[in-house]
């Protein structure tokens, strides 16, 4: 099929509404988790479900979702995943209990990574020329990037001048509005069947093995880490990851080929990745608490708070990251980047209970700003470095995976471990509002040493190559896409 160039660009940008929806749900909830807590009835380990469903699944599909556009057509699966999405967006919306809602939050997950998934193989289908090409992925990334501080103001907006019911439900006219701009701009493009068969079971045992993981650690305080509960449910985990890599070591077509990370900066990239996105949601999680439970905020306080932290990371992905590492290489961006990150992280680890915004709160979201938008490039063109061109989405892809669940894992730890150092002040006679600042003090620790031991593994494993081929630049706007 011919398009004129004017079709082509306005297909570009429903692709890029139809990313922004997926983007914006990531950081969207994050403001409205303390008004979903008291609505709902959560408890405060438990509110983690209400993002990790959403990532364990966002997470656990994404290859998938690749695969199956390869066999039945890239545009009928974004159809297919925006459908999903906005279906499960008004079912989060309209949900009124807690079983409701981490369900409707898994389903938006499956819909989110199909449409991650296709949209830029879509993008990669309208743009065949160089430069059209790079320009398009830029504006990709660009958006990508940039969702996350649109997500945050607009939940801020939402929660304070509606309710946290409005978050979800606003995605369903942009849903319909994507679903009929797409029929319309976006070309159908079926793409080369893969050999062999879909390894549905390799996703179904690797989202079940780290649902268990996270189940096990979110109710580890109140069960007890040594009860037959905690560690069975962790052996169970452990015994489904190793049923994942026995299925991934036979299948014909895996889900993700255990070869990739024999490649050395495949297999560094993918630790690096969920080490950090630990420490990233310790940020997006926890400091929203910190910010409306301890000092008070409204939602629409914690939103602009945010705002300028994800305002410099959106500009460093685009802009300035991908220069550092044409200069420099992966190795001294991406460590610079995640000790930035810690370094934000200590600060909100100090903070009082009384703190100021431009004394506690500001300095923090600067540095984590700077520090997540001059690591994200180069974490994702270092993942694809050593494996072959026809590889680079599936190796950006099982970083993205890496990231999804790592931000999972470490978000359930992190919860765990605030719940349980705020319980023994509170035990030891703190007060209350004094107690859950020094559980939210313990996970930012903590979330700084992830981050630190990411950049430590950066700096001393990743191999950088001689020279960075320009040509790789687009290449990482496409993959930062993804990561966002």
């Amino acid at each position: 099929m011919t398009m004129d160039s004017r079709t082509r660009w306005l297909a570009l940008y429903v692709l890029c509404l139809g990313d922004l929806m997926i983007v914006l749900d990531v950081t969207i909830v994050g403001v409205a988790l303390p008004s979903i807590r008291e609505d709902l009835g959560f408890s405060e380990t438990s509110l983690a479900w209400v993002v990790n469903a959403y990532l364990l699944t966002f997470g656990g599909f994404l290859l998938l979702g690749g695969k199956l556009g390869d066999l039945f057509g890239h545009r009928r699966l974004f159809l297919g995943g925006i459908t999903l999405f906005t279906l499960a967006s008004l079912a989060c919306g309209l949900a009124s209990s807690q079983e409701l809602l981490v369900g409707a939050r898994a389903l938006q997950g499956i819909g989110a990574a199909v449409v991650s998934a296709v949209a830029l193989s879509l993008m990669m289908t309208l743009f065949t020329e160089p430069m059209d090409r790079a320009k398009a992925m830029g504006i990709f990334g660009f958006v990508a990037s940039g969702g996350g501080s649109i997500g945050v103001l607009l939940g801020g907006i939402l929660t304070d001048v509606l309710n946290w019911h409005w978050i979800f439900l606003v995605n369903v006219p942009v849903g319909v509005l994507v679903v009929v701009l797409t029929l319309r701009l976006v070309p159908s493009s079926r793409g080369e069947a893969a050999p062999g068969r879909l390894d549905v079971a390799g996703a179904v045992t690797v989202t079940a093995a780290l649902m268990l993981a996270v189940y096990a650690i979110v109710n580890g305080n109140r069960e007890g880490w040594t009860s037959v509960q905690t560690l069975g449910l962790l052996g169970a985990g452990a015994a489904l990851l190793a049923v994942f890599l026995g299925i991934e070591a036979r299948v014909r077509s895996p889900l993700m080929p255990l070869g990739l990370f024999r490649l050395r900066n495949v297999s560094v990239a993918n630790v690096v990745g969920i080490l950090w996105a630990g420490a990233m949601f310790a940020w997006f999680f926890i400091s929203a608490l910190y910010l409306q439970l301890v000092l008070g905020y409204s939602p629409l306080q914690v939103g602009l708070a945010f705002l300028p932290g994800n305002l410099i990371m959106g500009a460093l992905s685009v802009g300035l990251s991908a220069k550092l590492v044409l200069r420099y290489g992966f190795r001294l961006p991406l460590a610079t980047g995640l000790l930035l990150a810690a370094a934000g992280l200590v600060l909100f680890a100090r903070a009082p209970v009384d703190g100021s915004f431009v004394v506690d709160i500001f300095p923090s979201m600067i540095l984590l700003g700077l520090g997540a938008g001059m690591a994200f490039n180069p974490l994702m063109l270092a993942a694809m470095s050593d494996v072959e061109p026809s590889d680079a989405g599936l190796a950006s892809g099982v970083v993205n995976t890496s990231f999804m669940m790592g931000g999972a894992l470490g978000l359930a730890v992190l919860a765990s471990l605030a719940a349980s150092r705020t319980d023994t002040l509170v035990a030891a006679g703190g007060d209350s509002v004094g107690a859950l600042n020094g559980g939210y003090h313990a996970a930012f620790l903590v979330g700084a040493l992830f981050a630190a031991a990411a950049a430590a593994l950066g700096a001393l494993l990743l191999r950088s190559p001689q020279e960075t081929p320009a040509e790789e630049s687009p290449e990482a706007s496409g993959a930062l896409a993804g990561a966002d």
